[in-house]
């Protein structure tokens, strides 16, 4: 029944397509390419514009721009993927046991995420970034350090609806030790919300993760990533524009993609939709 709920949703079938073609352009990127090496460039041809050689030109060091931003897809989506796993996986971890446990254990983790909370996401992301320095392992990092408590309280809220349940109760009762009582009961519960949370998240954390690269805490040099991309054509704005409209471009197609995918998942998971 669920498997013709997701075919039978025109949106999601749509936007599923779309992102298993951006997720297979970044896969075979080689091949999209023609075989052209993204760090490789020349002097020769800096600052082309779109041509039949060069369909999104090239930039200051020559570099064809099409093959980069078809290698950046790689960047992009791989340390996306990487910060919504990781995020999901603290943050349900944390959240059920908070929520299972209670008394000091709940305090600590829920205070945790109050400090968390109390400063703006993405400064506090970019202090942490500061302090590790810049790559994009430490901008993984600083997002995931700095977003967990979305899930965390979400997972405890959950756990917390079920936690005084008979059924609970009686599975207490009967000897039931508390790894199984996580996974057979408080697991279960909170997962399809949380995986609908996530799913929803892909195009935010990826935005997260390009702003942190743009200002210089994510990738660095010769990376094709799209955040830093953007970042190298900033100087050359009104002289060579499309060094920002491509790179732009593919942020703007691939959040809305998955954004309209996360969406669709929602609607088609909601309990309040059964």
């Amino acid at each position: 029944m669920k498997k013709n709920r997701f075919l039978q949703n025109k949106t999601f079938v749509v936007f599923s397509i779309l992102a298993l073609l951006i997720i297979l352009a970044a896969i075979f990127a080689p091949v999209v390419t023609g075989g052209v090496d993204p760090l490789k460039g020349s002097l020769v041809d800096a600052l082309l514009p779109p041509s039949k050689e060069h369909i999104f030109g090239t930039d200051k060091m020559g570099r064809d721009i099409f093959t980069r931003v078809i290698y950046g897809a790689r960047a992009s989506l791989t340390a996306t993927f990487g910060v919504v796993a990781l995020i999901f996986l603290v943050g349900t971890v944390t959240g059920v046991i908070s929520g299972y446990f209670g008394g000091i254990v709940d305090a600590v983790i829920m205070r945790i995420a109050d400090m968390m909370l109390a400063f703006p996401g993405l400064v506090l992301a970019l202090a942490v970034a500061g302090i590790m320095g810049a790559s994009i392992k430490n901008a993984i990092i600083a997002i995931v350090v700095v977003s967990w408590t979305k899930y965390a309280r979400l997972a405890r809220s959950l756990v917390l609806k079920i936690r005084d349940r008979d059924y609970v109760s009686a599975a207490i009762v009967t000897g039931s030790k508390t790894p199984y009582m996580l996974l057979r009961y408080m697991l279960p519960n909170a997962l399809p919300t949380l995986i609908i949370t996530a799913a929803t998240d892909v195009g935010s954390m990826m935005l997260e993760l390009a702003a942190m690269s743009f200002l210089g805490f994510g990738a660095k040099p010769p990376a094709p990533e799209w955040g830093y991309m953007l970042n190298e054509g900033r100087a050359c704005m009104q002289s060579a524009p499309w060094l920002m409209i491509f790179p732009g471009l593919a942020i703007f197609i691939v959040v809305v993609v998955f954004n309209m995918l996360g969406d669709s998942i929602r609607d088609i998971l909601d309990p309040k939709s059964e």
